[in-house]
């Protein structure tokens, strides 16, 4: 078993701690916060508290970093520099500087790294597993209701960041031009932003993220040639429209059909509501890291896709800054 370590039992930590108890493959050793009030809540359950971080990362073959944003840097750095595996949530770290020295070091050591970008195990991404997928066009909208304790960073960096993530991994092509637009409303940062980013391979995507919504919404669209399909992150399902012309073989059995008569002759409409399964996606990503290690294979997320998302995550700020300066 590999003994862990967990970093940070604010609101997202606790969601950890009692996940990490839930997969077999990790020995919990027990938690570091010097937050007072958030160490005295956790260690009320009875899970030991480590007054000394040194201690807990010399005992520990795993940490699980889930603190503030702007100390992700020096604990994984810390981490990797004795040689443990790091799990650390998103964003990567509180700046890009920050990022490309600890992808340096991460690169150099022997330790795995894996990012919390906890969509990528999201039911409704995972029903597209085996799917042919060139997507041309990409829409994402990801609103959510004011919640003063996301506000240490953008909606960038709190919200975007998770579709940001989606389309880099989507989309097998390189960034080759970003705009953007964004609008501090309650806070000092954006809290709404859209930005559209353009790829060398021709496929284009406009993203939409706002913490100051009336109602919440996570959903990704995805367009192709003879094909629109509909992520709902939020409901876990998927959904994918295809055409098909009459007598066309690999039609499914599944579905609903429907004719639509064009110039070019009918065609046939197929609607399919696809599989999904129930998963608890935190629990999921740190069981996936643990076999990881063990099998020494590559984590599904990778500190390179972390640092990828943070880049062009910063490119959209400086586009917000400099058009707003402009204003």
């Amino acid at each position: 078993m590999l003994k862990i370590g967990l970093l940070g039992v604010g609101h997202l930590g606790k969601i950890h701690l009692k996940c990490i108890q839930q997969v077999q493959e990790y020995e919990f050793l027990g938690f570091y916060d010097p937050n007072e009030e958030n160490a005295e809540a956790a260690a009320q359950s009875g899970i030991p508290r480590w007054d000394n971080l040194e201690a807990l990362l010399q005992a520990v073959d795993v940490v699980d970093i889930v603190t503030p944003t702007i100390t992700h840097f020096e604990l994984a750095m810390r981490a990797i520099q004795m040689g443990k595996h790091v799990f650390i949530e998103k964003p990567l770290t509180h700046t890009l500087t920050e990022a490309e020295t600890l992808l340096a070091a991460s690169q150099s050591s022997k330790v795995k790294v894996q990012v919390g970008h906890v969509e990528r195990f999201n039911p409704a991404l995972l029903a597209l597993e085996g799917m042919q997928l060139n997507p041309k066009f990409i829409e994402a909208h990801r609103l959510a209701m004011f919640n003063p304790r996301g506000t240490d960073v953008s909606v960038i960096l709190d919200l975007m960041i998770h579709d940001l993530d989606l389309v880099l991994n989507l989309v097998k092509s390189e960034v080759k031009h970003v705009s953007a637009s964004g609008v501090a409303v309650v806070s000092k940062s954006p809290d709404i932003s859209n930005a559209r980013l353009e790829f060398e391979n021709g496929c284009v995507a406009n993203l939409t993220a706002s913490r100051i919504s009336m109602k919440q919404m996570r959903k990704l669209r995805l367009f192709q040639k003879d094909a629109y399909i509909s992520l709902d992150f939020l409901e876990k399902n998927a959904q994918v429209i295809r055409l098909f012309e009459e007598g066309d073989e690999g039609i499914p059995d599944t579905g609903n059909q429907l004719e639509l008569h064009t110039e070019d002759g009918v065609k046939l409409v197929h609607l399919e509501m696809l599989e999904t399964e129930a998963t608890n996606a935190i629990r999921m990503e740190l069981e996936t890291f643990a076999k990881c290690i063990i099998e020494d294979r590559q984590p599904i997320v990778t500190i390179e896709d972390g640092y990828h998302a943070l880049k062009i995550a910063y490119q959209i700020l400086e586009q917000i800054e400099a058009r707003n300066q402009s204003l």
